[in-house]
């Protein structure tokens, strides 16, 4: 930097080195050192895609034989029995719309926060942060929903194959049984993915602030699974209710938000709705650890490709 630092003992040097961040240079998922730069829409917007479609890649895979559990839990009733067999059944279907829906949900979700921290006070960057990851969240929706109604219908048994569950969706449900519980997924994800984004952010900035540098790797993975099991553990009983609603079928047992919470009070008690709790806590604060990790360091890598130079000084 050509500028004149102010002096490395006042307040408004550390606020300087420890501010939000606006180098879009930088890993963006996180606040940084260095100076403000032009907001590059279209690189952030690709970098984005690439590092969330690949951590939603990996965290999928590693982590699919706990979802499947999660999700024979939350739809056993009556004391049924959970089946420990075909753990991994629509992995490879899911994956085809977890690439995507990561890259969507990444891709959108980092312009709108940097935008939105450019325009909030910088002691608003939490409301930029929840904003930012329900704006995501309702882009990726469009293609996580057919994407979650085929794998959990394929996690029980319904159908063996991604291609023949849509075939016979469609067929049999009409192209809204592809979005079947849409209005429980949004009520369930996007406070889902606006808490988890927050607090994973906002763990940053206190520990970089703490810390006084980047966190590690290790470092990403403990603040991504703190944040993971926080909010999976919050937001079960709404993946609860969106868990039925998309495994229901045409069988029209529940016939919406309010009349599933209504049926499962009634016929199974309050319980009912912390069902899997246990496995779900475990996935997502997992997930989040890889998921936040291979984010930062899929962005690093991109990083160092573009600058290889500036990357290796410092």
């Amino acid at each position: 930097m050509t500028s004149k630092p102010p002096h490395p003992d006042s307040i408004d040097a550390l606020k300087s080195k420890m501010s939000v961040q606006k180098d879009p240079e930088k890993f963006f998922m996180s606040i940084t050192e260095g100076e403000k730069k032009p907001f590059d829409f279209l690189r952030v917007l690709y970098d984005g895609c690439i590092a969330g479609g690949v951590a939603g890649v990996v965290v999928e895979t590693v982590l699919y034989p706990i979802d499947t559990i999660k999700t024979r839990l939350q739809v056993a009733r009556d004391g049924g029995k959970i089946v420990l067999k075909g753990l991994y059944s629509g992995l490879s279907g899911n994956l085809v719309g977890v690439l995507p829906a990561s890259a969507i949900f990444i891709g959108v979700y980092e312009p709108t926060k940097q935008q939105l921290l450019k325009s909030l006070p910088e002691n608003l960057s939490a409301v930029a942060h929840f904003a930012a990851g329900a704006v995501g969240g309702v882009a990726s929706s469009l293609v996580r929903v057919p994407t979650e109604v085929v794998k959990q219908r394929m996690q029980i048994g319904q159908f063996r194959s991604a291609p023949d569950a849509v075939r016979l969706i469609v067929a049999n449900e009409g192209f809204k049984g592809l979005y079947a519980g849409y209005g429980s997924f949004l009520l369930r994800d996007l406070p889902f993915d606006a808490i988890e984004l927050c607090i994973y952010e906002q763990l940053r900035i206190g520990y970089k602030l703490v810390a006084k540098r980047d966190p590690n790797d290790p470092e990403n993975a403990m603040l991504g699974a703190v944040a993971g099991a926080i909010t999976g553990a919050v937001t079960t009983p709404l993946d609860v209710v969106k868990t039925r609603l998309m495994v229901q079928g045409s069988q029209n047992h529940y016939k919406g938000i309010s009349d599933c919470v209504r049926t499962i009070v009634k016929e199974e008690g309050t319980h009912a709705f912390f069902k899997g709790i246990g496995p779900r806590v475990l996935w997502i604060g997992v997930g989040g650890s890889i998921f936040f990790c291979v984010l930062e360091k899929t962005k690093q890598i991109l990083a160092q490709r573009r600058h290889p130079k500036a990357e290796t000084q410092k």
